[in-house]
C-alpha cells in the first residue's frame, strides 16, 4: 500500500473542495467526500496506527486505508467558509461531480413539495458542475431543510422522509463551527483518507450499529466514563451488546430515504431493536428477505475473525451493514477504487464493514493503558445477538 500524503505548503496551488458525505448516518465527527471513491475524516493517532497495523484477516471488513492529507479552512468569493484539501500530485484532474450527488439532488427534487422548490438550484448546480452537497450548504437554500427535525422528534413522532440524510450536514456544520472558534483559519489539520465503502451502490441503505457492551476508551476521564456507562445501561448496549447509532433505508415507493439517528437508537427496547432491524430490511413495499442470508454469511465470517484477534478491544467502534436499495438487474461489477468485501458476483449486493477505531486498543497500540487477553467479549456478545435476531427474522419469528 502506498501511503498518500499532501504537502503542508500545497505545492500545486490547487485545492480540492471537501463536501459533506451525504451518506453519513451516525457518529459525531464530520466525514467529508474527497472524490467519488474516497472519504476523509479528522485524524486521530490511535485510529491511524490501527489502520497501519491492521491484521490481514480484518482487511476485508474495514475500509481501505489510503493515507493522510492536509486540510484547511478557506473562504470563497462570497466570504463563506469551507474546507479544502491540497490535492495529491498524481491526482490533479478537475474535480468532478459524482453520479451519487446528481442522484441525491434529483431525489431531493422529487421529495420537496414546498413553495421554495429547489429545481432552479438543481439546474444551477448542474450548470456549474457543483454537487448537491455543495449547493445544500449554501445559506440561501439549505436552511429550510434544517428547520424541520433531523430525523425523528424527541417524543417519537413522525419520521421525516428526505431525499438525503441530514446527519452528515449536521456534523459538518458543527465541525466548521468548532474549527472556526478554536483555530486560526490558516491552520493545517491532518485527515485520514479512507475508502468510500458505498461508492458502488446506487441507493445505499445503511445501518450503523454501535458494537459492544462498553463504549469508553481506556483513556476516558471519570466523567466521560460515567456518561458512556449510563448510555450503555439505558440502551440495548447492555443487554444485547449492540445498539442502533443511525440508519437510512431507501424506500422504493417514495423514492427517498427513511432516516433515523442515534437518539432514536438509544430509546429502543429489545423488541424495538428487533423491529428496527426489520424496518431496515423493508423497502417500503416488501421485506427484502433475500438480503438476510448474504448478510448473515458476512456476519458469521466477521465473528470468526473477531474471535481470532487476541488482545483487541474495539471500544466505541461501529459496524455498518449496507445493501443497495435499488436492486441491480444483473450481477454487479467491482467499481474502480472499491475493495468490496463480499459483494462481487452477489446479486443481493450487501456488505459489512467495521469503522471508527479511535478508541481501539491492542498489544503494541499507541499509548496503551491496559493490555487485555483473548478476543473482545463485548463485541462477540453483540455479534452473536445480532446474528440471532436476524436468524429469527429470516425464520419469520
Amino acid at each position: 500500500m502506498v501511503v498518500r500524503h499532501s504537502s503542508d505548503k500545497g505545492k500545486t496551488g490547487v485545492a480540492v473542495p471537501l463536501e459533506p458525505f451525504l451518506h453519513q448516518v451516525g457518529g459525531h465527527l464530520s466525514v467529508l467526500q474527497y472524490d467519488a471513491y474516497t472519504v476523509c475524516k479528522p485524524l486521530v493517532s490511535q485510529e491511524q496506527k490501527f489502520y497501519e497495523s491492521l491484521p490481514l484477516a480484518m482487511r476485508c471488513f474495514t475500509p481501505q486505508y489510503k493515507g493522510t492529507i492536509t486540510v484547511h479552512l478557506r473562504r470563497d468569493s462570497r466570504g463563506r467558509l469551507g474546507l479544502v484539501a491540497n490535492p495529491l500530485k498524481e491526482n490533479l484532474e478537475p474535480f468532478q461531480v459524482s453520479p451519487e450527488s446528481v442522484v441525491l439532488w434529483q431525489t431531493l427534487q422529487q421529495t420537496t413539495g414546498s413553495d421554495s422548490s429547489p429545481r432552479p438550484l438543481a439546474q444551477l448546480a448542474r450548470s456549474l458542475k457543483e454537487s448537491a452537497a455543495k449547493v445544500l450548504l449554501r445559506s440561501d437554500c439549505h436552511l429550510g431543510t434544517q428547520a424541520s427535525p433531523l430525523v425523528e422528534s424527541a417524543d417519537g413522532g413522525q419520521v421525516e422522509r428526505k431525499g438525503f440524510n441530514p446527519w452528515g450536514l449536521h456534523c459538518h456544520q458543527a465541525h466548521l463551527t468548532r474549527l472556526c472558534s478554536q483555530y486560526p483559519e490558516d491552520k493545517r489539520h491532518r485527515f485520514l483518507l479512507l475508502e468510500n465503502v458505498v461508492s458502488q451502490y446506487k441507493q445505499p441503505s445503511i445501518l450503523d450499529l454501535k458494537m459492544g457492551t462498553r463504549q469508553h476508551g481506556d483513556d476516558a476521564s471519570e466523567e466521560k466514563k460515567a456518561r458512556h456507562m449510563k448510555k450503555c445501561a439505558q440502551s440495548t448496549s447492555a443487554c444485547l451488546g449492540v445498539r442502533i447509532c443511525g440508519m437510512q433505508v431507501y424506500q422504493t415507493d417514495k423514492k427517498s430515504f427513511l432516516c433515523k439517528d442515534k437518539y432514536y437508537g438509544r430509546k429502543l427496547s429489545v423488541e424495538g431493536f428487533r423491529q428496527a432491524l426489520s424496518q431496515f430490511l423493508h423497502d417500503g413495499i416488501r421485506l427484502r428477505t433475500e438480503l438476510l442470508e448474504p448478510i448473515l454469511r458476512r456476519l458469521q465470517a466477521l465473528l470468526a475473525v473477531i474471535r481470532s484477534q487476541s488482545s483487541y478491544r474495539f471500544y466505541s467502534s461501529s459496524l455498518l451493514i449496507i445493501y443497495d436499495g435499488e436492486p441491480p438487474q444483473t450481477a454487479p461489477q467491482t467499481t474502480q477504487g472499491s475493495t468490496s468485501g463480499g459483494t462481487s458476483g452477489d446479486p443481493a449486493r450487501v456488505d459489512v464493514r467495521m469503522i471508527d477505531f479511535a478508541h481501539t486498543t491492542y498489544k503494541g497500540s499507541w499509548n496503551e493503558h491496559t493490555t487485555y487477553e483473548g478476543p473482545d467479549p463485548g463485541y462477540i456478545f453483540g455479534l452473536e445477538n445480532l446474528i440471532g435476531i436476524l436468524r429469527d427474522i429470516q425464520e419469520g419469528e
